[in-house]
């Protein structure tokens, strides 16, 4: 694992990779799996294939938003029962969902895209923006937190 990130090229692959196909969740932790050179399963980004359009296309949490908790709990959840390391994880998450919030204009899919058709141009401009503001702000909360030699369970 690297933690010297060039972070122009975290955004661009992760826009390149979702212009190819990938949705926004798969996107974000396409390229935090390839930027800080993680041994991470390919199976992770399976797991985040349910969560684009607000969970299976339910409207709810924003998936670029989801990819970033995930790639987060990656690096600072916990493993097992009573580890008390999920509070800090719950911090960071947190933190991740009130810049999203701020920065995105809020967290559900269904009122980030109101009136934009799924698979219309406007929308992927949009959602574009949203993969870019969660893998960058995600690449900053863990390279912090690193530098602050804070707890990394893998």
């Amino acid at each position: 694992m690297t933690t010297s990130i060039d972070m122009e090229h975290l955004k661009q692959d992760a826009v390149d990779i979702f212009h190819s196909g990938f949705t926004c969740s798969e996107s974000v932790i396409y390229a935090i799996k390839k930027n800080f050179e993680l041994d991470m399963p390919d199976d992770a980004l399976a797991m985040s294939t349910g969560f684009p359009w607000g969970l299976g296309g339910g409207g709810c949490i924003c998936g670029a938003l989801a990819g970033s908790t995930m790639c987060i709990g990656y690096f600072f959840g916990r493993t097992k029962p009573g580890d008390p390391s999920n509070g800090f994880c719950f911090q960071l998450c947190n933190e991740m969902h009130d810049f999203f919030k701020e920065i995105c204009g809020g967290t559900c899919c269904r009122v980030l895209t109101r009136g934009m058709e799924k698979d219309s141009p406007e929308r992927k401009a949009q959602c574009t923006k949203f993969v870019i503001a969660a893998v960058e702000k995600t690449a900053q909360i863990i390279i912090r937190e690193f530098e602050h030699s804070r707890f990394y369970n893998k």
